[in-house]
C-alpha cells in the first residue's frame, strides 16, 4: 500500500513537472527540491537497481534495507540541508566489442538513490524539451527504436548518404564548464544545481589512488546519461536541425543514440559535409552563444572517425 501511495503520489508531481515544461519552454525552474519528499525517496529507492557492485563504501541493497526508511530520511535531509557529500565513483573497466576496456563509474549504492531522485526532478523537462532524433537512455525509447528508424528511412525512403559518427571518450571529456551553462538556460534550483556539482566534483577512486577531473560524468552514474544527453541535445539535436537541415537539399534526418549518431539524406546531388557553427553571438539571444560556444568545444573538436559511405537506393 505504501509503496503503491508514493508511486502515485511521484507520478502527480512528474506530471506537474511535464506539462509546465511543456508550456513554457522558456522557463528556467527555480524551485523544484521542495517537490522532494519521503515518498519521492521511497519511489526512487524503487526505481534503483539493487543487483548492480558495490561502490567503495561495500554498501549492498540488503544492509541498506536493514533500517530503509531512517536511511531514506536521513538522505532526504541530507540532500535539502546541503549536507549530503558526494562518494568517489569506484573505477571498473569491461572490454568493448573492439578489443579495448571501457571506464565505468560505480556509484554507492546510496548515491545512486540520490542521483535517482534528482534525475526524476529533471527528466519530466528534459523529455519536453529533448527531440525525436534522441533513443538512448530514454523513457520509452530503446536502440530498436533507433534501428526502425534507420531502416524505414534508409531501406524504404531511400536515404543514400550515412554518415556514422561517433563523439570519441565522450562522458570522459565533457566539459564540467559547459555542462553547468547548459544546465542555467532550464535549472537553477540551487538544492539541484549544488547535487549536480557535488557529483561532478567527487571524482573517481582506482587502485586506492584518487582522481579529481574538471570534466567528464562517469559512465555508469544513474545521472550520466541524462546530463550526456542534455550537452548534446544542444550542442548536436538542435545544431543538425537549426543549422545543418536548412543547408541540405532533400530530406534528411539525424538519429542519436547517446554519444552515437547517423545523420542522413536523400541520394543525389553533392557528398553531404559538415560545416563548423560560427562560434561569435552574432545578435543572437544568449541560450544559443552557448549552445554555439559548447558545440566549437564538443563537437566540432571531438568528432572522430566519421564514416560517410554511399548506399544504393533501397539497400540497407
Amino acid at each position: 500500500m505504501e509503496e503503491t501511495q508514493s508511486y502515485t503520489n511521484t507520478s502527480t508531481k512528474q506530471a506537474w513537472i511535464a506539462e509546465q515544461a511543456k508550456a513554457h519552454p522558456e522557463r528556467v525552474f527555480t524551485s523544484l527540491h521542495h517537490l522532494i519528499d519521503r515518498d519521492w525517496m521511497r519511489e526512487a529507492y524503487r526505481r534503483t537497481r539493487k543487483d548492480g557492485a558495490s561502490g567503495i563504501d561495500g554498501v549492498r541493497a540488503a544492509d541498506y534495507e536493514r533500517d530503509l526508511e531512517a536511511n531514506l530520511t536521513d538522505l532526504l535531509e541530507r540532500i535539502k540541508s546541503g549536507s549530503y557529500q558526494a562518494p568517489p565513483v569506484r573505477r571498473h573497466y569491461i572490454p568493448k566489442a573492439d578489443g579495448r576496456m571501457r571506464p565505468l563509474g560505480i556509484p554507492t549504492l546510496e548515491d545512486k538513490v540520490a542521483q535517482r531522485a534528482i534525475v526524476m526532478l529533471l527528466e519530466p523537462i528534459y523529455e519536453a524539451d529533448f527531440l525525436p532524433c534522441s533513443y538512448g537512455f530514454r523513457p520509452g525509447r530503446s536502440a530498436h527504436d533507433a534501428l526502425d528508424t534507420l531502416y524505414e528511412s534508409v531501406g524504404k525512403q531511400g536515404q543514400g548518404w550515412v554518415i556514422d559518427a561517433d563523439l570519441a571518450g565522450y562522458f570522459d571529456s565533457i566539459p564540467h564548464a559547459e555542462i553547468r551553462a547548459l544546465l542555467d538556460l532550464r535549472i537553477k534550483d540551487g538544492v539541484v544545481r549544488r547535487m549536480i556539482n557535488k557529483w561532478l566534483r567527487a571524482g573517481v577512486l582506482e587502485a586506492g589512488t584518487l582522481y579529481k577531473t574538471d570534466t567528464g560524468t562517469p559512465q555508469g552514474g544513474v545521472a550520466s546519461p541524462l546530463i550526456a544527453n542534455l550537452v548534446l541535445h544542444y550542442v548536436l539535436d538542435q545544431w543538425f536541425v537549426e543549422t545543418v537541415q536548412p543547408r541540405l537539399r532533400g530530406h534528411s534526418q539525424l538519429v542519436r543514440y547517446a554519444d552515437d549518431c547517423v545523420p542522413r539524406r536523400h541520394a543525389g546531388g553533392r557528398k553531404p559535409s559538415v560545416q563548423p557553427c560560427c562560434t561569435g553571438d552574432g545578435g543572437r539571444p544568449p541560450a544559443a552563444a552557448v549552445q554555439a560556444e559548447a558545440a566549437n568545444h564538443l563537437l566540432l573538436l571531438r568528432l572522430r572517425g566519421v564514416v560517410v559511405s554511399e548506399l544504393g537506393k533501397g539497400r540497407a
